[in-house]
């Protein structure tokens, strides 16, 4: 190697280095995560995402689980690219329109009171891809949870899928093999999908959610036989044949707004709301096993979503030149 070879790689480590030191390499050397993205480009970012979401549980527990909610809906179609987060217009046929987010995907407003906030300190600096990145991990330690570092430096996509939230997200009423399936196409194994599902123990489920559950589970008038029968006539109090599809009822009726391992002691109960939760327990027998687990060590489940959540959080991001920054998370840049 020649000394004018040398002089140039010597230049360009250098320029890397100060890049990355200033939290700008993404743009050049085509871009990865890293939960120091912003220190220097919009230090206070992580502080406003995290005051913004306190005072929305502080007014109303049920959004922590609504937030968490949004970032998965959002990886599981195109990647975490906030494509949930965009309304139709144009050719956007917007995906809060599909079966799993229609009438039940909420917390916009929350996070557009994120995006307003950050774009007075920072304009154009944060994507609203890294909000609900971060709006779910904060989500989670409110409410008790474990807390883990979110890699940052996702950009926002210029589209919607409603056919891929249509098709991606797992459905309430997928037997187990198909969540699995729904999962491992997106890089995701058995432990995250155990692990992931944990975040019910927050959160609410409305009566059209289980109803087959109670009435008309296989198509032949007769409940579900795996769900606790004292609890499902308990259920059918408010949640009728028919009428109150509406209603409300916790996923975790023992500790409904605390982030615990409570909803693995249900399945082992036989207790599990949905029957996408309580398939986990009953149609696997790894995946049972992994229920037992985290029901009986609660810092074990704890450290293993923190690594899903990570994992998950890393599906398909858009970085470096990719996607762009939003300036309102509803609509893409004119």
């Amino acid at each position: 190697m020649d000394q004018n070879t040398k002089k140039t790689l010597m230049v360009c480590s250098i320029i890397v280095i100060t890049l990355l030191a200033l939290g700008l390499a993404s743009n050049i050397i085509g871009g990865y995560l890293y939960p120091q993205f912003y220190d220097h480009s919009c230090p206070r970012a992580q502080e406003i995402v995290r005051n913004v979401v306190a005072k929305a549980v502080a007014k109303e527990p049920r959004m922590a689980a609504s937030l968490l909610r949004l970032h998965f809906h959002d990886c599981f179609v195109k990647g975490c690219d906030a494509s949930i987060l965009l309304d139709s217009s144009g050719s956007i046929i917007s995906e809060k329109r599909s079966n799993p987010n229609r009438n039940s995907a909420r917390g916009f407003e929350v996070i557009d009171e994120i995006k307003a906030v950050i774009e007075k300190e920072c304009p154009h600096t944060v994507s609203c891809a890294d909000i609900l990145a971060l709006a779910a991990r904060d989500s989670t330690v409110l409410t008790g949870g474990p807390s883990w570092e979110v890699p940052l430096g996702r950009r926002d996509g210029r589209g919607a899928s409603l056919s891929g939230s249509n098709d991606n997200v797992p459905a309430l009423n997928n037997t187990f093999q198909t969540i699995l399936t729904k999962f491992t196409l997106q890089g995701l194994d058995i432990v995250d999908l155990v692990a992931l599902s944990g975040s019910h123990t927050i959160g609410n489920a409305r009566c059209t959610s289980f109803r087959q559950r109670l009435y008309n589970q296989s198509g032949n008038g007769q409940p579900d036989y795996t769900l606790d029968q004292s609890c499902a006539s308990q259920l059918r109090r408010n949640c009728p044949r028919s009428g109150g599809d509406q209603n409300l009822f916790f996923l975790d009726f023992v500790s409904p707004i605390k982030f615990d391992n409570s909803y693995f002691k249900n399945l082992m109960a036989n207790k599990g709301l949905l029957n996408s939760d309580q398939v986990l327990f009953t149609k696997n027998g790894e995946s049972g096993e992994l229920v037992k687990t985290y029901a009986y060590n609660q810092e074990l489940f704890f450290q293993q979503f923190g690594k899903s959540m990570i994992k998950m959080g890393n599906i398909s991001p858009l970085t470096g030149y990719r996607g762009e920054i939003r300036q309102d998370c509803r609509k893409i840049n004119a």
